[in-house]
């Protein structure tokens, strides 16, 4: 990045410059976003907040333009680029600092489906958000995330599906469940293009949501209802 970009970034003030980092995640420029993490970071805020406020605050804009057509896959790749850019510098002192862990979610696309840039984001932004994330990819059989879940002792599990012929496919994971009699061990959130909430309450899942910034606001949900019983009880 060139000189005068850095004596810009840092003459502005905070809630400027927390604006420009929402534009410059979505236009995917890594290097702006990691100088100017720094610079926060030189400015005594938190890194909880940095993620917070000026990254996941960003990335929910680009998770919303792209759900409705107004941002495609390669400009999406560049926002997650730069956002992981951030991320990589907030990460170890996220831990240091105790940062609110709220849950473990494991997530993939399900059997017979490929895509995976929707789930990637929604896996981004439940980590900003607090959330340990444990990424199975793409194309999973049942006995995936059955396992999984069971080895990560897993909160949530977030299932993909970007195809029509692939998304009866959750109902078969979920179906699974409840003959094993593990499904009320787990919040199962669904997603992808063709779904909808019909859709997902035929199948048995808790919800589904739309794009990633509903994702995060649902499982939080879900998991402060799930630690309001476990008091309770």
């Amino acid at each position: 990045m060139a000189d005068d970009a850095d004596i810009i970034l840092s003459e502005l003030p905070d809630d400027e410059l927390v604006l420009q980092m929402h534009d410059d995640l979505y236009d995917g420029m890594k290097e702006e976003i990691e100088e100017a993490v720094h610079i926060l970071l030189e400015r005594k805020w938190t890194p909880y907040d940095i993620l917070t406020k000026a990254l996941v605050a960003g990335m929910t804009v680009v998770g919303h333009d792209f759900r409705d057509g107004i941002l495609f896959v390669p400009e999406v790749l560049l926002a997650a680029g730069a956002m992981k850019g951030g991320m990589s510098i907030l990460k170890p002192l996220l831990v240091e600092t105790g940062a609110p862990k709220m849950g473990k979610m494991v997530i993939g696309t399900v059997k017979g489906d490929i895509h995976d840039i929707g789930k990637n984001l929604v896996g981004m932004m439940m980590e900003g958000a607090g959330f340990e994330i444990v990424d199975l990819g793409i194309n999973n059989p049942v006995e995936d995330y059955l396992d999984a879940l069971k080895r990560e002792d897993a909160d949530i599990l977030g299932m993909s599906a970007l195809l029509t012929t692939t998304m009866p496919y959750m109902k078969v994971v979920i179906d699974t469940m409840i003959e094993r009699g593990i499904r009320d061990d787990y919040i199962v959130l669904v997603g992808g293009a063709p779904l909808n909430e019909e859709f997902g309450k035929a199948i048995g899942a808790d919800a589904y949501c739309r794009d990633a910034a509903v994702a995060v606001e649902t499982a939080k949900t879900f998991i402060a209802r799930k630690h309001n019983r476990a008091s309770a009880g």
